[in-house]
């Protein structure tokens, strides 16, 4: 425990603010089992869960802030720095990727799309 708070206490800015992301994923994770578990159990609609979900889109929604703020920071033209593509951070902005496609209004997409309608329609 001592080795790991003293890298942490070594780590530049930008590793401690990827172990803040990964924090944050991690919380989210143990709100969306709860959720699950809650909603396997037939407890959906309780108080304990709206609290849950409450927490859940608050947390995926700093998630998604903390993130965008790392890709202008990664990616900003004008700023002359090595790269800080390490594991963690294409680890963190692979999975991004994946959550952002997940989260996704697909609902909204699919019914207002023609191409979309006019193949519901053959479909029909």
């Amino acid at each position: 425990m001592y080795i790991f708070l003293k890298s942490i206490y070594i780590m530049n800015y930008f590793g401690k603010y990827v172990i803040f992301i990964i924090l944050i994923k991690f919380l989210f994770i143990i709100l969306s089992v709860s959720h699950l578990f809650l909603k396997v159990t037939g407890k959906v609609d309780s108080e304990k869960d709206k609290i849950i979900m409450h927490w859940r889109e608050r947390v995926e929604f700093v998630f998604v802030f903390l993130m965008a703020i790392m890709l202008i920071y990664l990616f900003n033209p004008r700023a002359n720095r090595d790269s800080n593509l390490e594991f963690e951070t294409k680890f963190l902005l692979y999975l991004f990727g994946f959550i952002l496609l997940i989260t996704a209004k697909w609902n909204i997409f699919i019914t207002e799309s023609p191409v979309f309608q006019k193949i519901q329609q053959v479909v029909r």
